[in-house]
């Protein structure tokens, strides 16, 4: 098991959705692979030619009139993935994926512990 993976304390929901990640005047239409409630993980788009120096902005498309948008930060790359940590997260937009990893989990519980973790953090 890599090194972030057995730091990962928040659970990822494996969801497929229309995806898009900024930065200054770049964008890239992205296939998300998972996300939680501090992140997301995505395949590498190409040509990737981002600064990684700097934060990228996110939007999950969940539906007509609801995304998860947040401000992320590149934590760690691989050959073909890329993993980022949420930085800033809009109420809004917290609210849909707090519902959406509820739904994914079947477990009220797990999700109020997630929750007390993220406050935590």
């Amino acid at each position: 098991m890599s090194d972030h993976q057995e730091r990962r304390h928040f659970q990822r929901v494996a969801f497929d959705a229309p995806t898009e990640l900024r930065q200054g005047s770049e964008c890239w239409e992205v296939n998300l692979l998972d996300l939680s409630l501090k992140g997301m993980l995505i395949e590498r788009p190409e040509p990737w030619l981002a600064d990684l120096t700097q934060d990228f902005d996110a939007v999950v498309h969940l539906g007509p009139e609801a995304r998860v948008q947040m401000q992320v930060e590149l934590r760690h790359e691989e050959p073909d993935k890329l993993g980022f940590v949420c930085l800033h997260i809009d109420i809004d937009s917290i609210t849909h994926l707090h519902r959406l990893v509820e739904l994914n989990l079947g477990d009220s519980t797990k999700m109020m512990r997630e929750l007390r973790e993220l406050i935590e953090v």
